[in-house]
């Protein structure tokens, strides 16, 4: 069965610099098998309901501003997998809408282009459902599971923390709670637990303080969901910077 990845992204500068954080996602791709195609669920598309990307020619989103020229100018030209978006749609559920005014937002060009500079690799995009539960959106995973065995890289995009108000990029590392929900996360991931990953409210305020919002966590539960029994977990970039974003990624691999 083919890895299922979960990439901590962090600031869309990654795409344009060499850093420890984007020589991971090399390791990462060096790592792994290729795939044949990637579904990347991206903390940058955010829908009511699912919707799957079935632009064959998808555009470049700029979802960002206030950055360097360089960035805009920033190319990453894929074709999206119609084969893969209609099998998507099918596994999730008749209500999976098709959409083909999206494109490949930041979430997933930032990390595709350290990983796979050629761009040579079929890329689809499916939205995360902002009215799931984490149950339901765990569930989603799980059906997505079997695209697995047909060498399809499911990618998710995000940050287990992510608080943007708190954040200081002068700050090496990050904030006390920061660091706890990171471990919180990792020692439930390396114990099989996600139970109480779907339940991180329970936390109280350490979870209020990563989680604000939950567009750039959601894509981990998806990936959980698409985990097997059988899966060895692999963390690259185990780290916090700025304060209040955590980089850390995972692979799962059988």
């Amino acid at each position: 069965m083919f890895p299922a990845v979960f990439i901590g992204h962090g600031s869309p500068m990654n795409a344009i610099e060499d850093n420890i954080y984007t020589r991971g996602w090399q390791q990462i791709a060096d790592f792994i098998p290729r795939p044949t195609a990637i579904l990347s669920i991206s903390a940058h598309w955010v829908t009511q309901g699912t919707k799957v990307l079935v632009e064959e020619d998808p555009k470049i989103i700029y979802d960002f501003y206030g950055f360097p020229q360089e960035l805009y100018d920033v190319t990453y030209k894929v074709k999206c997998s119609t084969q893969l978006a209609e099998q998507t749609r099918s596994l999730v559920g008749a209500t999976t809408a098709k959409d083909g005014e999206w494109g490949i937002d930041h979430g997933t060009w930032s990390v595709l282009k350290i990983m796979y500079p050629k761009a040579d690799i079929p890329v689809v995009q499916m939205s995360i459902d902002n009215q799931a539960s984490p149950q339901e959106l765990f569930e989603i995973g799980n059906k997505i599971k079997s695209l697995r065995e047909n060498n399809v890289l499911i990618l998710g995009s995000g940050n287990v923390v992510h608080n943007l108000r708190e954040i200081d990029f002068n700050m090496d590392g990050g904030f006390d709670w920061a660091y706890s929900f990171d471990n919180f996360v990792k020692d439930k991931i390396l114990k099989g637990n996600y139970q109480d990953i779907l339940n991180y409210q329970l936390l109280g305020n350490i979870a209020k303080y990563s989680i604000p919002t939950t567009e750039h966590f959601n894509p981990l539960l998806y990936i959980l969901g698409a985990t097997d029994r059988n899966d060895k977990v692999h963390i690259y970039n185990n780290s916090c910077m700025g304060g209040s974003l955590s980089m850390t990624s995972y692979v799962f691999d059988c």
